[in-house]
């Protein structure tokens, strides 16, 4: 048993106020530090010691000053594929979302047209606004700023106008009108407001004009899908002073687009709005623009004018930061990074009444602009890495996901009764089946995350009311991994598509190359993944425990079953002369011996014997798969190896974040800080500060940054939950809401991090504060608030 001590609120103001000045003082420490000691050649170690706000220079992509055009048509083997548009990647864009709607606008806050990059508005995966383009006096406004808030509500951008020679030669100069162009989502709304303010000493003549257009593409056209036919659009038309675009699918749905404008007298051009305005010296006009979404598949939701919309926007934010866990860091870095991961969570999050799940919890989607949808796994992942920190998120993707649960076996889907989902389309081209995706199950992995995340919500919140509610659907999860999962009897979960157009892998690496064997040939199907076999490990373990509690029969099976599972993963998957698993076996049972992060997932779910979990951490950070940046998902070297791929040989910061919490669970804290670092560091390189779905994996080089993927999601629900399973690996968390207990199991913090506050930590029904400090020997635990009955244990 290892020594441990409660620990005992001494908050109080005047123990806060010696807690600001200790931390003032380190962090003026933290500046000043030096170099510490190189590593053995071909390794990377981290160079320098100060705060990491200040060795990171802040990165960001040129602007394009030229519309993109149509890029290159690509045939490729995978129809799934997304094709990525070069001027897309000089572009900077900024995302906002709400509900079923996303946009992902320029910095100016236009959309040019782009036939070949996802700039819209996207409602419900069809692009229902294309192109609205700004002109001022027949020009796009000269830009100055552009920008989206911290809470990802609001894209603001600040404009002005170019020298101009008008109508009898009057001269109106640059920079005498500010144009400032905010844009907020609220449902399927955008909501724009232009503030224009005149400079100019004398009066000024302005047109104002805004130029509309909709393409009804679906997202799928939007990554590269050509369709052999489109449904039927419909001339623009005005209906009482509205602009109406619409289109009529294949799918026989209607789908339509309102542009209305206010504050100024509009004459309409067709899709062109022409507002004559004239302003006096100092004058300030408001203009206001309202896109709304329509499907006749959804009854409209209430509509908002701008400031409605804003405050109903701001009013769910407030909520959103009441329920969760804030976290500030004495390196401002890492609190930049934090700050924006949460924001991107919230902003991917779907409140009841603003999406298609219309439930009673918030639900995650995956990424903008790709996945901006029900993805099964992705949302599971997400919410446990959110666990401490959002626990009501946990709450929400169980209930979502145990009603669309599978039910039948249609092999069109890939469905079979027990089975999780793993995504839900509600575009053309998924209800017309030209893609599987309305309603399909082809994932492995997904039931016994379900299980595992039921488990693991149920430690930290208490809530065995609601694991009884699920507990039906938990056990049709385990009773698929027993009987449609374990395809040939052999007692490993399989996967092998049973719908011609489904996912030919569907682990978590789904792109058609990702599993393989050493000599580069592909895996013949079903295929056993190494981290399924983990997963439902896990899944039988927390089913086990949870039968305790609740007092139903079963218990003591599942985890006698889990042991034997546990025994042969060791036996089958282990790689002597690798120091780590296979990444899969084939359909006859034959080892994908190659050296892929896959196995580190292990660590996370607890298999390896102590033995082998300390071999296997020390291969995870071996210099061909840690690229400095973080653990690569296949080594260098090996078969397939590319940086640049999607999975073999880029950079995934959720799988780190697993493999990390697994480092701290097998005792290798310092490894665990060791991928924290990384990542962090990455994270300050990328726009924003915002971890990207991916990046690519090549090895990190002096004075360089990480390189993006072409088309990663960015912001990506588990990119974002990632540094927050980071924190808790760091940190040894464990809640215990049953036993009104949290641990803190050997608290660590990386050298360049003084101190570390994390604020409303909830454990079941109590509350607390907590400051972690750096010392010596480890980190040490102070409680500066706590409400409600909890025992703070910290270990040594």
């Amino acid at each position: 048993m290892r020594p441990c001590r409660r620990l005992w609120h001494r908050g109080g103001r005047g123990a806060r106020c010696g807690r600001r000045r200790r931390a003032a003082v380190l962090k003026n420490k933290l500046a000043a530090g030096g170099a510490r000691s190189g590593r053995a050649p071909g390794a990377f170690r981290i160079a320098a010691r100060g705060a990491l706000w200040h060795r990171i220079p802040h990165m960001t992509a040129a602007p394009l000053s030229s519309p993109a055009q149509e890029g290159e048509h690509l045939r490729v083997g995978d129809e799934y594929y997304v094709l990525a548009s070069s001027l897309a990647s000089r572009r900077r864009k900024h995302i906002l979302a709400h509900g079923d709607t996303f946009a992902v606008l320029d910095q100016t806050g236009d959309l040019p047209f782009a036939i070949d990059e996802e700039l819209g508005l996207v409602f419900r995966g069809t692009r229902h606004l294309s192109q609205f383009e700004l002109l001022a006096s027949g020009r796009p406004p000269f830009f100055l700023s552009g920008a989206v808030g911290r809470d990802n509500l609001r894209a603001v951008a600040n404009l002005t106008n170019n020298d101009t020679q008008g109508d009898g030669g009057l001269f109106t100069p640059r920079s005498t009108l500010s144009i400032r162009r905010t844009t907020l989502l609220c449902g399927p709304q955008m909501l724009v407001r232009l503030v224009l303010h005149s400079f100019h000493l004398e009066p000024l003549p302005l047109r104002l004009e805004l130029v509309f257009a909709a393409d009804f593409r679906d997202v799928f056209e939007l990554r590269g899908l050509r369709r052999a036919r489109r449904g039927s659009l419909e001339p623009p038309r005005v209906e009482d002073d509205v602009l109406v675009l619409a289109y009529r699918g294949l799918d026989g749905v209607g789908r339509a687009t309102r542009c209305a404008i206010s504050g100024a007298e509009v004459r309409w051009r067709g899709p062109r709005a022409v507002l004559e305005l004239a302003f006096a010296p100092q004058e300030e006009r408001v203009v206001d623009v309202v896109v709304d979404c329509r499907s006749e598949q959804i009854t409209p939701a209430p509509r908002h004018g701008f400031a409605g919309a804003e405050a109903d926007r701001e009013r769910e934010h407030r909520l959103w930061q009441v329920e969760h866990t804030a976290v500030q860091a004495a390196d401002e870095g890492l609190s930049a990074v934090l700050g924006q991961a949460m924001a991107d969570v919230f902003l991917l999050t779907v409140p009841p009444e603003a999406g298609t799940l219309h439930g009673v919890d918030r639900f995650v989607y995956a990424g903008i602009p790709w996945f901006a949808t029900v993805f099964g796994r992705d949302a599971l992942i997400t919410a446990r890495q959110m666990l401490l920190f959002a626990p009501g998120l946990a709450r929400g993707v169980l209930r979502v996901l145990a009603a669309l649960q599978g039910t039948t076996v249609n092999p069109e889907r890939d469905e079979e009764p027990g089975k999780i989902i793993h995504e839900a389309r509600y575009g053309e081209m998924a209800a017309t089946g030209e893609v599987p995706f309305g309603r399909y199950y082809g994932s492995v992995d997904a039931t016994p995350l379900f299980c595992m995340l039921l488990g693991a919500y149920a430690r930290v919140t208490g809530d065995l009311a609601f694991v009884r509610e699920l507990w039906p659907n938990a056990c049709a999860a385990l009773d698929w991994m027993a009987h449609y999962g374990d395809r040939d009897g052999d007692g490993y979960v399989e996967y092998q598509r049973t719908s011609e157009h489904g996912l030919v892998n569907q682990g978590w690496k789904d792109s058609g190359d990702a599993i393989f064997h050493r000599d580069g040939r592909l895996a013949e199907p079903p295929i056993a993944l190494v981290e399924v076999q983990g997963y439902r490990y896990a899944a039988l373990v927390a089913m086990a425990e949870l039968a305790d509690l609740i007092g139903v029969e079963g218990g003591g099976r599942w985890l006698a079953e889990a042991q034997a599972l546990r025994e042969r993963i060791n036996a089958d998957f282990w790689l002597e002369g690798e120091d780590t698993y296979a990444l899969a076996l084939d359909r006859h049972k034959r080892p994908c011996a190659v050296v892929a992060s896959n196995a580190g997932q292990l660590l996370f779910c607890r298999v390896p014997d102590p033995q082998r979990a300390q071999r296997l951490a020390a291969r995870l950070l071996r210099a061909d798969l840690f690229a400095g940046w973080g653990i690569r998902t296949l080594a260098s070297g090996q078969p397939r190896y590319n940086p640049m791929s999607y999975h073999n040989g880029s950079v995934w910061p959720h799988d780190n974040s697993l493999i990390a919490a697994g480092l701290r669970s097998g005792g290798r804290v310092e490894g665990a800080l060791e991928v924290l670092t990384a990542l962090v560091e990455a994270a300050l390189h990328f726009e924003d500060r915002r971890l990207p779905e991916l990046f690519c994996g090549f090895g990190r080089r002096r004075d360089t940054a990480p390189v993006p993927y072409p088309v990663a999601c960015r912001p990506q629900a588990w990119a974002a939950g990632s540094v927050f399973l980071l924190l808790e690996a760091a940190l040894g968390l464990e809640a215990d809401a049953l036993r009104r207990r949290i641990v803190l199991h050997q608290p660590q913090l990386p050298a360049w991090l003084p101190w570390l506050e994390v604020r409303n930590l909830r454990v079941g029904e109590a509350r607390v504060d907590l400051n972690v400090v750096r010392g010596k020997y480890g980190g040490s635990v102070e409680i500066l608030r706590k409400e409600g009955e909890l025992e703070v244990v910290e270990t040594r």
